[in-house]
This record gives C-alpha cells, sequence and structure tokens, in this order.
C-alpha cells in the first residue's frame, strides 16, 4: 500500500469515471504538467492500485434484458472442492461475477440473460447441472443506481 495524497485520488476519480482520458488532460485538469501527470498514473499503476481497464458494457443494449443475482448454497462441501465449482461456474458466459462468501449462502452470481426464459434456461441446464450444488435462492434485478466508490 502506497500513501495517497489528495491529488492522487483526484486522478483515481476521474481515471474511474473515465479511463480514456489522456495524461496531459488530467494534468490540464488537476494543474499538472502532461509528465508530472504521467509519472503519478504509472506509480499508481506499479504500486497495484489499477487491476486494468475495463469497458463498462450496457447489457440491455446487447439484448439481455434480465439480471439475476443467485445465492448458491453447495449441498457437498466434502465431496466437491470449492475449486471444481469455481471452475465449473466461471466457464458459463452469462455469470458475470462469481463471489465466494460467508453467510446463508457459500456464493453470490450475477447472471444475464436475454429474458427470463433465457435465465430459465440458463439456470436449469448450466447452472443447476454444477458440482455440489445445492439450494439455490434467485432475485431479479429490478432497478441499479451507481455509485462512486470509497474513493469517490
Amino acid at each position: 500500500m502506497i500513501p495517497l495524497d489528495d491529488l492522487d485520488r483526484a486522478l483515481i476519480r476521474a481515471l474511474a469515471a473515465d479511463a480514456t482520458q489522456s495524461a496531459g488532460a488530467l494534468g490540464r485538469a488537476h494543474g499538472l504538467s502532461q509528465p508530472a501527470c504521467w509519472r503519478r498514473i504509472a506509480r499508481l499503476r506499479a504500486a497495484g492500485v489499477f487491476r486494468g481497464q475495463r469497458l463498462d458494457l450496457d447489457a440491455q443494449a446487447l439484448g439481455f434484458g434480465v439480471t439475476v443475482f443467485l445465492g448458491i448454497k453447495l449441498a457437498t462441501k466434502g465431496r466437491v472442492s470449492l475449486e471444481d465449482f469455481e471452475r465449473a461456474v466461471t466457464s458459463i458466459p452469462e455469470v458475470q461475477t462469481v463471489e465466494h462468501v460467508l453467510g446463508m449462502y457459500d456464493y453470490r452470481l450475477r447472471v444475464v440473460a436475454r429474458d427470463i426464459s433465457d435465465f430459465e434456461r440458463v439456470l436449469r441446464r448450466r447452472i443447476m447441472t454444477l458440482p455440489g450444488v445445492g439450494n439455490v435462492e434467485a432475485n431479479v434485478l429490478l432497478s441499479e443506481e451507481r455509485r462512486p466508490g470509497p474513493l469517490g
């Protein structure tokens, strides 16, 4: 962990909002020269503050109108390793995130589908056939509001 000053935090917020901004544009917006801004960004990247750059895809524009959160309780943890389950579930393209959690369920999945019928197909043919799956609880996403993270 590296010490962050207010300028580092401002650059992180700006890049989190739009990672395509150039060091020159970021520098002008925050009172830095392009080389000074680039050095700060390189220092943050080298320290592991940034894990990469990703596109923020619009699932609905791509034809995925339904998002479902699944809570999965493994039936037999002794016979099926967590790694076997994780390896199998991450190979399903509709599964966007896999979170190993503590609580009522062992895993929380974010699954996208074209519609409810498509989700039912994914659930029956892909998720329910995974090694060790026991109880499954589904919660359909009605709306989502994105909020800034801890540095926002």
